[in-house]
């Protein structure tokens, strides 16, 4: 029997480069089958849901849709709640008055525990109902998922950058610390490696929330380093922690918190600074910069992987397909086969909502302050097909004269 009704598309928690693919995605696929009687975009995520903001997409252009696709950050907007119980249920209120029959969330751990519990309501209720989340995050940290749209963009962005700062480095040299995100996993700042291209270029050091940091070691790694190449590039996570889980910006200056109590780690470029600070005073080097990323790594226009786009699109095409086709609920995910092919599967949404995935041991060295061959090995296909390479004058030395 063919479930009737609506369908609601929504994105949460932050932007990416590729998110508009998945919607997309959704939206046109939705849009094929006869039973789908209207397509609906919620514009805020679940609280645009109810305030019962919602955008008729089934009036909206393929064309004008394909405009959107490839434009950055969330067409609909976004939302940072966290729903509990009460909150699902009025979702699942509205969802009933608007004869609302499927349900498509893009985002990540937080939003596939949303899905999971305004379906569960829906059982309850005995109401004829398919969720779907599609998964989003530039962190990469969803269990099961091989790995998640908007990551290879946004790794591509911080390759890019680490190698323009290495080059800048290397003209002029000294100790230049960057701060990636990634509150508990370390994908992203990882990223950076793509960018030692030769024995000599940075980021010399790569230091991952998934292992202990110390900030004493630390400065002897710079040191190290520095002796060695007369120079240092090192490559920071944001939510580095010592061994306590503490984490190191805490532990070096006072700490504002966001609205889930969680330590603001995003937005600030303090950690950076206090690290700069500590390698002057330690090793008493004057030539120390920092820089952080910030904000600018999820959405950045003209440095997508179109890897990352057409993953992103398929993930929303698969998830109409699953509800409406298949009658069936869950998440989407990845699956790597061969060399560098994917597999779109549906598990329970169980096993992603409010997990962590962190980086394998075996993407970590164990000295726990670089990335292994294996990482590199994983990451190269998800960058695409344009990363750019490095040119370098290759002409002989002149002998000097020695005129002084």
């Amino acid at each position: 029997m063919e479930l009737k009704g609506k369908v609601v598309v929504a994105q949460g928690g932050g932007p990416t480069a590729v998110i508009n693919q998945s919607l997309v995605g959704a939206v046109l696929e939705s849009r094929k089958f006869p039973q789908i009687t209207k397509v609906y975009g919620a514009v805020g995520g679940v609280r645009g849901i109810i305030d019962e903001r919602f955008m008729d997409l089934t009036q909206e252009t393929t064309h004008n849709l394909e405009r959107v696709a490839v434009t950055p950050s969330s067409a609909l907007s976004s939302t940072r709640d966290k729903p509990d119980q009460k909150y699902c249920e009025e979702i699942f209120k509205v969802f009933r008055a608007h004869d609302v029959r499927y349900f498509f969330y893009i985002g990540g751990n937080d939003s596939s525990d949303t899905v999971r519990i305004v379906n569960e309501q829906a059982e309850r209720e005995g109401y004829e109902f398919r969720a779907i989340h599609i998964p989003k995050t530039i962190d990469n940290d969803l269990m099961v998922n091989d790995h998640t749209p908007g990551y290879p963009s946004a790794a591509k962005f911080v390759a890019q950058s680490f190698i323009g700062v290495n080059l800048d480095n290397r003209a002029l040299p000294g100790v230049h610390i960057v701060v990636a995100m990634g509150r508990h996993a370390g994908f992203l700042t990882a990223a950076a490696a793509v960018a030692n291209q030769s024995p000599e270029d940075g980021p010399h050091l790569v230091y991952l929330p998934e292992r202990p940091f110390d900030v004493d070691s630390f400065a002897g790694d710079v040191k190290t380093m520095y002796d060695r190449y007369g120079r240092c590039l090192v490559a920071v996570s944001e939510g580095i922690q010592d061994a306590a889980g503490v984490p190191i910006l805490a532990r070096l200056m006072q700490t504002e918190r966001d609205a889930h109590g969680n330590i603001q780690l995003s937005g600030t470029g303090a950690l950076g600074e206090q690290l700069a600070n500590y390698v002057k005073e330690k090793i008493g080097l004057k030539r120390v910069r920092s820089d952080t990323l910030g904000y600018l790594q999820r959405s950045f226009f003209g440095c997508v992987s179109d890897v990352d786009q057409r993953e992103a699109r398929e993930v929303g095409e698969k998830a109409a397909q699953f509800a409406i086709w298949h009658n069936v609920d869950g998440s989407i995910v990845i699956e790597r086969t061969g060399d560098y092919h994917v597999n779109y599967r549906l598990v329970e949404l169980e096993k992603i909502a409010a997990k962590t995935k962190l980086m394998p041991d075996e993407f970590i060295n164990k000295e726990g302050n670089n990335v292994t061959p294996e990482f590199m090995h994983y990451l190269r296909p998800l960058l695409g097909s344009d990363m750019p390479e490095v040119g370098r004058l290759r002409a002989p030395m002149v002998t000097p004269l020695h005129l002084k």
